[in-house]
């Protein structure tokens, strides 16, 4: 299937959601909208011949198309890049990017809906090109779905592509089946293993590697390969945090983008992550908490020092999430088959332990949730850290069509299930004796990799729709089948969804201390909380309302910051108490 508008392209005035052959010269174009910049990645079909290698961006204003920027295409890849600075953000504009003035792919750029209470984000991972799991039926449930839903957001969370040595021809593929909707929606794309031709990925800082396991870690393709696949998927995102190219001159895209009053952080939880094999020297483990070696990197330093960063930029923003390829935790007890039981997978975030933790005790400082993929198993987790549930919740969306199954069948029921769910849920530790609590899982009813009649459903392949609702400040988390009209009466998620939680609830603190209850003359105030000695950050809100009461884990005494940018007001040495009746007013000037 092809959803690009191929009369568009030729004739430059059909409908936005025209659908064509793949027989144009533009097959789709993604982009975001951060901090007044604009950034398309307009993706070609391979240029022929003598045609022209270079495009051009236009804007229609006043009803007229104006050309706003020119642009080469890259080589390989056919990609060219368009940056456009001082957008306004409040207005929704039309643009189309014009080739050799004969083909023109046209969207639209959507203003920033900020004033909308609830923001919705539809996110998807893992379409396998295998036949069998699906690969090849229409995405039309999807596309039908999402242009009456109309999400706000977009989210590939890796693995778009699953041909390990041909990204290009498999990208387009891509672009052809969801380009009606990223043509009209901002949208967020990673790589992940797949996409860069690995069954697996630990990156190790961009170190070559001679196998394409990638157990050593590093990466197995050429770097040129490398480089084409990043700049097709992430050339559009934001600027990255601190663009300093790793090993082999990989570039490296962990950034934010701020987005209808939501900020996410974009990171990269592959691209420095140890391989095993470079770091555990013994051949075995009896107890997998020893795995947790001295020197095994996950996120790296780079990356924590931006999401320390991150955790205090409230500019624009009343909530946050982090957007990564996986979860942290290792949550899979049976695959492919029924049959097979996993020990554990340090492909999963649950290992290495040290770095899982450093990750989860940042994110949750700023009460942040986590939407992820790579799992082939829909799920919802919420992650502990120190105790159960005192860090954030995650989302692992399922495959759009499920190439490698895994199933959570748990021997032993988990502890303080809620009532009247599943034995699977509850508290549990991990393969590597991570704390976790899981909500909500949709196993496979398939038990095998064999051929069936319908490879979706019994795949539990599908999507996730995240709904950040601003007003009441949660987070709801909804996992939808393939093949499903979720408009139609009746319609409902995969059993156990939606899940909802509060802002809070991502940094629960159950047994821990208080700090004097705030109250400020200016409601929506950025509330900091830091170490009274070092100016560790403890925590950062953006509350609701005109007050707030910080709660943290030690006794002690803390500083306080009040308010944002160049109007901060601190208070120091304010002591933490089990019982803390004290009211401090806070007066905005």
């Amino acid at each position: 299937m092809c959803f690009t508008s191929t009369y568009a392209q030729e004739q430059g005035s059909s409908p936005l959601s025209a659908k064509g052959k793949a027989q144009s010269k533009i097959c789709f174009a993604l982009y975001t909208v951060h901090e007044s910049t604009l950034k398309l990645t307009a993706q070609f079909y391979p240029v022929r011949n003598y045609e022209p290698f270079s495009a051009s961006l236009q804007i229609l204003d006043g009803g007229e198309w104006e050309t706003v920027q020119e642009a080469r295409i890259n080589y390989p890849g056919y990609t060219a890049q368009f940056r456009v600075e001082d957008w306004d953000e409040e207005l929704e504009k039309l643009y189309r990017v014009v080739y050799a003035d004969k083909a023109f792919y046209e969207g639209i750029i959507r203003k920033n809906p900020v004033q909308k209470e609830e923001i919705i984000v539809a996110a998807f991972s893992c379409w396998s090109n295998v036949i069998e799991h699906g690969s090849d039926l229409p995405m039309d449930d999807i596309v039908n779905n999402l242009e009456r839903l109309q999400p706000d957001l977009l989210f590939f969370a890796g693995d778009q592509v699953y041909d390990h040595s041909n990204h290009l021809g498999n990208w387009l593929k891509f672009g052809e089946a969801f380009g009606d909707l990223i043509r009209n929606t901002p949208t967020v794309t990673i790589p992940d293993d797949h996409d860069i031709g690995q069954g697996n990925l630990w990156g190790n800082g961009g170190n070559k590697t001679d196998t394409r396991d990638g157990n050593k870690g590093g990466y197995y393709m050429p770097v040129e390969y490398i480089r084409e696949v990043e700049r097709a998927q992430t050339s559009h995102l934001p600027d990255p945090y601190d663009p300093t190219p790793i090993k082999q001159g990989i570039g490296v895209y962990y950034t934010d983008l701020k987005w209808g009053g939501i900020s996410f952080a974009i990171i990269e939880d592959r691209k420095f992550k140890s391989g095993p094999k470079g770091v555990l020297t013994k051949k075995s483990y009896p107890d997998t908490r020893d795995m947790d070696v001295p020197g095994a990197q996950l996120l790296g330093k780079r990356q924590l020092d931006f999401l320390e960063d991150w955790t205090t930029d409230w500019e624009d923003a009343e909530m946050k999430a982090v957007l990564s390829a996986t979860i942290f935790a290792n949550l899979s007890t049976h695959s492919p088959t029924l049959e097979r039981r996993n020990k554990y997978s340090h492909d999963s975030n649950g290992w290495p332990q040290t770095g899982r933790n450093k990750a989860l005790s940042v994110i949750r400082k700023s009460y942040a949730c986590m939407i992820a993929g790579d799992q082939h198993l829909g799920s919802v987790v919420h992650h502990g850290v120190e105790e159960w549930n005192d860090a954030g919740y995650s989302f692992a969306v399922p495959a759009v069509a499920n190439f490698w199954m895994r199933w959570w069948l748990p021997d032993e029921p988990g502890k303080n299930r809620r009532p009247g769910a599943p034995q699977y849920t509850g508290e549990y530790e991990d393969a590597f004796h991570n704390k976790m609590t899981v909500h909500a899982v949709a196993n496979p009813t398939n038990k095998d990799n064999s051929e069936k009649s319908d490879p979706l459903h019994g795949r539990a392949a599908g999507y996730g729709i995240i709904r950040f609702n601003k007003q009441r400040r949660e987070t709801t988390y909804e996992c939808w089948p393939r093949g499903v009209d979720m408009f139609a009466p009746g319609s409902k998620p995969y059993p156990g969804w939606p899940v909802t939680f509060g802002q809070t609830d991502n940094f629960e603190i159950r047994d821990g201390f208080f700090l004097p209850t705030l109250t400020f003359s200016e409601p929506e105030q950025v509330v900091t909380v830091l170490d009274n000695y070092t100016s560790e950050v403890i925590s950062s809100l953006r509350i609701k309302g005109n007050a707030y009461q910080p709660r943290v884990r030690h006794a002690g005494n803390y500083k306080i910051a009040v308010g944002e940018g160049k109007e901060i007001k601190y208070f120091y040495s304010v002591a933490a108490k089990k019982v803390n009746e004290e009211i401090l007013r806070v007066d905005q000037e």
